[in-house]
């Protein structure tokens, strides 16, 4: 079937509700749920390789997709990021995949993803399985050697996990051809959408086999997607799996509300908890500077954007999942395609554009069913906008006005006093606030703002105590 028919296959029925799908476009109804993923017919060596990885039964989103995509239906999934996505079109795809060999240059399956490290968590996620089912995988993301890439390409693999951008690149020098692939997965189309990445998107599936078995995943579908579900996808199997709006019984949201002069101490003393911490700030130049404030604040901070080599993205997130680093300060990069075991507490030093980007950063935690919260910084003249986007993500979050220092902050974050000891020989902290005191962008106030003293000098004797204790008992252990 081409696109014109795929197309004319679907039809519109008038608008959808809030928070639903912007297009009805199933007809066929999608096959019953399953009850576990021994009834899925996987092969032996798959369902014996889940058990040995402790993958015991299937989340709610694999348990409802899993049938129609083993069936080769076309499926359109959406469930929030954390829900089990990528075993969910993963699995399928290798299955359908196995025993058969790839040419040279032409792959047999292609996961599209809309960021290098969405790409690289769904490459270590499949492998073990593509392993047991001797299926070839190459990742193609830009940042990287394409030279590498292209050989890689050249030599046969039989699944291919890229960024539109870099496939692109590759197809147009002939390294990488696209009519074998029978089975095409877009994962968080929505964000490739807002990334600008459509027309890559598109020119790429045009490519692809026609008559393929597509599979569309996203935490969020509006109707920018709709322009790929009506063109590409026909009578898809339909699943809504906790959907934004009802995803955050494992999630605890918080609004706290503070003045400028004192959100760079809030945001300090956040970061100096125990455990381990996501902090979203709106720039590259706020992230870079608020992490060499915190190192020399003595928090063991790392930033992470675009600006960074992708060698250097990715042992920074091997450094904050081992622990190294405990504070990984990120612009919107980070938002996508990271996970991170026992990570509870996300914040956002700078609110998010749009609910979408709050749904995605808060994703990070309370993944898999575990707990977390996701916690604001709310300058007064942010209020208005912030209570609009907790609207439009579905969100009823808690909100509390806190000062640094405040029992309060420390009882809903875990907030304390930092060491005050630089981190790996980083100098303290000297700056001053510019001319007039006024904020810098993206953070809210300057290192060293007037008034800071003061603001310290409230804190109870008990609670610098108390502070001084567990820095103690880090040192102790090694921290």
């Amino acid at each position: 079937m081409n696109s014109s028919a795929r197309t004319n296959s679907t039809r519109r029925r008038g608008p959808a509700p809030k928070d639903e799908f912007a297009t009805p476009v199933s007809h066929t109804p999608a096959l019953p749920p399953a009850a576990g993923f021994a009834e899925l017919g996987l092969p032996s060596a798959v369902l014996e390789l889940l058990t040995r990885l402790g993958v015991d039964e299937p989340f709610p989103i694999q348990a409802a997709t899993m049938p129609n995509a083993l069936a080769g239906r076309d499926v359109l999934g959406r469930g929030r990021t954390g829900s089990g996505k990528t075993l969910a079109f993963g699995l399928p795809l290798l299955v359908r995949t196995a025993g058969r060999r790839a040419e040279a240059r032409k792959p047999l399956a292609l996961v599209l993803v809309p960021t290098r490290e969405l790409a690289q968590q769904v490459t270590d996620a499949l492998t073990p399985y593509a392993g047991v089912l001797r299926l070839r995988m190459a990742t193609v993301v830009g940042g990287m050697s394409i030279g590498r890439q292209a050989a890689a390409l050249r030599d046969g693999v039989e699944i291919v996990i890229a960024t539109p951008g870099r496939l692109m690149d590759l197809v147009e020098r002939k390294d990488c051809r696209l009519e074998r692939v029978t089975v095409t997965v877009l994962d968080e189309a929505d964000q490739m959408a807002d990334m600008g990445f459509m027309p890559q998107v598109t020119a790429l599936l045009d490519l692809v086999h026609h008559e393929g078995q597509r599979m569309l995943f996203s935490a969020t579908l509006d109707r920018n997607v709709d322009l790929l579900v009506e063109r590409y996808l026909h009578d898809p199997a339909v699943h809504s799996v906790d959907p934004s709006a009802a995803a955050v019984s494992t999630m605890e949201h918080h609004v706290l509300q503070v003045h400028g002069a004192d959100k760079f101490a809030t945001a300090t003393e956040i970061a100096a908890r125990d455990g381990r911490v996501i902090m979203f700030l709106d720039t590259k130049h706020a992230v870079d500077r608020f992490t060499k404030h915190l190192l020399g604040s003595g928090v063991r901070a790392a930033a992470l954007h675009g600006g960074k080599s992708q060698p250097l993205r990715t042992r920074t997130l091997d450094r904050f999942r081992t622990g190294e680093v405990t504070v990984l300060v990120a612009t919107n990069v980070a938002a996508r395609g990271i996970h991170v075991d026992d990570l509870d507490l996300v914040v956002n030093v700078d609110p998010p554009a749009d609910h979408k980007d709050y749904l995605h950063r808060g994703g990070r935690t309370a993944r898999a069913g575990e707990s977390g919260s996701v916690v604001t910084l709310v300058l007064p003249d942010q209020r208005r906008d912030v209570v609009r986007l907790m609207a439009d993500a579905g969100i009823h979050a808690q909100v509390t006005q806190v000062r640094s220092g405040e029992a309060e902050l420390t009882r809903l974050t875990g907030a304390r006093t930092p060491s005050g000891v630089p981190v790996d020989g980083s100098a303290p902290t000297t700056e001053r606030p510019p001319r007039g005191g006024a904020p810098f962008r993206g953070i809210g106030t300057v290192p060293g703002r007037p008034g800071r003293a003061k603001n310290e000098s409230r804190r109870s004797a008990e609670a610098r105590k108390t502070a001084e204790a567990r820095q103690a008992a880090r040192v102790r252990r090694g921290a």
